[in-house]
């Protein structure tokens, strides 16, 4: 008779798969752990915030708006929302924030430019007028160079806004010799104003028509001597001699 051989019966053994899985969560609590760790340290505190570009925002004004201390979470801190809520203050235009580990924040503003001056209700403090139409209170360092001032302007006045934005659509070398504006506002144009030049000149136009217009009064003022321009409607010149002679002329035909 042929003998019957039994089958050899295998070990068991670990397959490779539940290994990778041992594995794999051993290093997920691992990692847990190192970030409990890391948390709780020093090094995932903000240790210093550094700020640069702000000439009208105070540093108090800009963490406060930032929701940034030192001390705070360090990875909690996002770059972009940061970012945003700088962005809603009227001084600032755009903000760049980097994060250097361990704990430090890097917050570079760039603020609206200002476009004008005046002083304050009082006459004691020189405010710059930037282009978003916020009104700041500056040093003498930061005191805009060859800007018009503003004079008679009601702090509410919309057409001020309006105004600063005008200003700052118009590149600074067709503004620069403009020395004071004032309202001077009609039923036709409510909008409209009169400005004093540095040169000498008086210039009656509107708000909504500057920028168009811009161009034009830099023509008169190269090429003209000082006198009364109107930038309305349509465009006229007329030299101050000329007035005056108009003047005397009249009051001779009076007398007579």
């Amino acid at each position: 008779m042929p003998k019957t051989r039994m089958p050899l019966l295998k070990e068991d053994k670990p397959s490779k798969k539940m290994s990778r899985k041992v594995i794999f969560i051993l290093l997920l609590l691992f990692l847990a752990l190192l970030a409990v760790i890391l948390f709780r340290s020093s090094l995932s505190r903000i240790t210093e915030i550094h700020i640069q570009g702000n000439k009208y925002s105070t540093k108090d004004e800009l963490l406060k708006k930032s929701g940034l201390k030192t001390g705070g979470q360090f990875f909690a801190v996002s770059g972009q929302d940061v970012e945003e809520q700088l962005k809603k203050l009227k001084t600032v235009q755009d903000a760049v924030v980097n994060k250097s580990f361990p704990g430090v924040v890097d917050i570079r503003i760039t603020e609206y430019p200002a476009v004008a001056y005046e002083l304050d209700e009082q006459g004691t403090t020189l405010e710059a007028i930037l282009s978003s139409g916020a009104t700041v209170p500056v040093s003498e360092t930061g005191m805009p160079v060859e800007k018009p001032i503003l004079t008679n302007w009601d702090a509410d006045d919309p057409f001020k806004a309006k105004l600063s934005q005008a200003l700052a659509d118009i590149p600074n070398e067709l503004t620069g010799d403009i020395s004071e504006i004032v309202p001077s506002p009609t039923l036709s144009f409510p909008d409209r104003i009169k400005m004093y030049t540095r040169s000498h000149f008086e210039v009656i136009t509107a708000i909504s028509l500057l920028k168009e217009k811009v161009e034009y009064l830099n023509q008169v003022i190269e090429t003209e001597e000082p006198g009364l321009i109107k930038m309305l409607e349509a465009d006229s010149y007329v030299p101050f001699h000329k007035e005056s002679q108009d003047e005397e002329t009249e009051e001779g035909t009076i007398e007579e």
